[in-house]
């Protein structure tokens, strides 16, 4: 099951990693300006969690089990909580690059991801490294690295050179943050004081979706952007039915996006959950070149080549380890001694 569920959530993973900064890079490139709008709508489509949760209630009731329809307790929904406002303050790091930047350039700059990842994995949950998980993250993070050094070629020709970088800043800032709150999950799952299961999990993440959708709702507040949604949608160069088209489709996939990540730490380690994200980009990279015609210089091949390079690397080790945790399993299963037993009072 558990297997199962790892698939699940990688799958959810990639359509979230390649559908959201397409949805989200659509809605700039065709007259959006709303960055804190942006920003919320990652984790505004929180209430689909809902369905799912609603059905496992349901059928928890036809079983006569526990029919509570949520199962977090205070401490685990204070956690939650707060790494929800956490990640609010990411979304809008991330949607402030988002609108400055070439949708490439933004998904090779958040690749460096994988690196705060493994520092902070390493810091929260002692994270142990294998000399392949090792390698992959270097082959991940040197692919990104290449690319990097060569984004000057794709600022847009009416973006200043201030507006760039400040897109370039606030990119990096928004993977720093989310390699900090991927381990940071994982560090609460370990350290809640009752048993994490999947609908528990689907809890967490909507909790969380919650809490960032009311720090970015703040921000739209204070930048009055519900008030300017009317008059945007009159002026979107795809049209007004097709704006919020886009508004709703981003909301759902990004939705799938966070649920994906943290159901891959659930499963495994946010260790994989951020090399996933980081073997994906190059996908992202083909689907910008493909949709918005953006360029794909000889760089873009060669971290599309390193990117596969390290997430085959990574399930190849864990694949090895796993052999060897099951033969040493069994190895110890045949040397336990026999016992005995005791000799009854017929024998004597």
């Amino acid at each position: 099951m558990k297997k199962a569920l790892l698939l699940l959530n990688c799958i959810l993973l990639s359509i979230g990693v390649c559908g959201a900064p397409l949805t989200m890079r659509l809605y700039f490139v065709h007259g959006g300006k709303r960055v804190w709008l942006s920003s919320w709508l990652q984790t505004a489509g929180w209430p689909l969690i809902l369905i799912p949760l609603f059905i496992i209630y349901l059928r928890s009731r036809k079983n006569q089990s526990p029919n509570s329809l949520f199962l977090m307790k205070p401490p685990l929904f204070s956690a939650s909580a707060g790494i929800g406002l956490i990640a609010g303050l990411d979304d809008y790091l991330y949607a402030s690059g988002v609108a400055r930047l070439p949708m490439s350039t933004s998904a090779l700059i958040i690749a460096s991801q994988l690196a705060f990842n493994a520092a902070f994995a390493y810091l929260l949950v002692k994270q142990k490294f294998t000399p392949f998980s090792i390698n992959a993250v270097f082959l991940l993070t040197v692919g990104a690295g290449v690319l990097v050094l060569h984004t000057s070629s794709d600022r847009p020709e009416h973006e200043s050179s201030k507006e760039y970088v400040l897109g370039f800043i606030m990119t990096v800032g928004a993977a720093a943050l989310y390699g900090f709150v991927l381990p940071l999950v994982e560090l609460t799952y370990k350290k809640a004081k009752q048993e994490i299961s999947y609908p528990l999990v689907m809890e967490f993440q909507m909790v969380m979706s919650l809490f960032a959708t009311i720090f970015c709702t703040v921000g739209m507040l204070v930048n009055k952007d519900f008030q300017a949604l009317s008059r945007e949608a009159r002026e979107f160069g795809l049209g007004e039915t097709k704006y919020y088209v886009i508004l709703v489709w981003s909301a759902i996939i990004c939705q799938l996006h966070f649920l994906g990540a943290i159901g891959v730490i659930f499963c495994a380690s946010s260790l994989l959950s951020g090399i996933i994200i980081a073997a994906l980009l190059p996908a992202t990279e083909i689907l910008a070149v493909i949709f918005f015609q953006e360029k794909f210089q000889a760089e873009k091949g060669v971290a599309l080549a390193l990117s596969l390079w390290g997430f085959v690397s990574y399930f190849y080790g864990e694949i090895k380890q796993n052999k060897k945790d099951n033969h040493s399993v069994s190895e110890r299963e045949i040397s336990l001694p026999t016992i005995s037993p005791s000799p009854t009072v017929e024998n004597v």
